[in-house]
């Protein structure tokens, strides 16, 4: 390992990582809001069935719902399904539960209308919710642990995107990279409120700055 994945280990990927510590910080305040979390079931906008086998809180039932192929061979507690969360299928939209969860998705769904979508299906499923989201106005960038990435041009943030030493998968071309740098538009804390207008938003903060940001609905 070079030291720069090293490095990027440290502040993002690695189990002892700070981006670890803030997840686990995440699930410690989601058991706290919601204190009959084990009793609840949950649909997972973005997450995954692998996500849930590792993670240290397990409510009653969860829905995974993800664009990527999950597995099959699934405990009883855990269904993972195929899924986009702003065009969810009837069989999906048909079912209710008691709390929508989503972290780390809304960035990636794609321009203010897809975002809204989202935000639809979210208040359609549950009364409850609880959606993550990077804070735009965080200095650095998450994905690229970049600063000011996401404060760039489109071209520059491509040019980044193949060279910035930290990234996680470097592009394999030019249009690889744009289509990258393109697929992630943090949110502001006024879009979070525009879209979840009856959420508390949650502020996660690092050095006294606002690192990401949660709606957070109750009841």
């Amino acid at each position: 390992m070079t030291a720069l994945h090293a490095l990027r280990n440290r502040f993002v990927d690695a189990p002892n990582s700070w981006g670890a510590r803030f997840r686990q910080r995440r699930w410690n305040w989601l058991r706290e809001t919601f204190p009959d979390l084990e009793e609840m079931s949950v649909i997972d906008l973005g997450g995954t069935a692998e996500s849930w086998l590792r993670a240290p809180v397990r409510p009653a039932s969860v829905h995974a719902v993800n664009l990527e192929e999950q597995p099959t061979d699934l405990p009883g507690w855990l269904r993972a399904d195929y899924g986009d969360a702003c065009a969810l299928p009837d069989r999906i939209l048909s079912n209710t539960y008691d709390l929508v969860l989503s972290n780390s998705v809304i960035e990636h769904v794609g321009g203010h209308a897809r975002r809204e979508q989202f935000a639809a299906a979210v208040h359609a499923l549950a009364d409850r919710h609880w959606v993550q989201t990077p804070y735009r106005y965080f200095p650095i960038e998450p994905h690229w642990v970049c600063p000011g990435f996401q404060f760039l041009p489109l071209a520059a943030r491509a040019r980044v995107a193949q060279y910035w030493p930290l990234v996680h998968t470097r592009p394999v071309d030019r249009l690889d990279a744009l289509r990258t740098a393109i697929s992630v538009e943090l949110a502001s804390r006024t879009e979070m409120k525009l879209y979840f207008p009856d959420s508390r938003i949650r502020s996660e903060r690092i050095a006294g700055l606002t690192k990401s940001l949660i709606a957070v609905k109750v009841q």
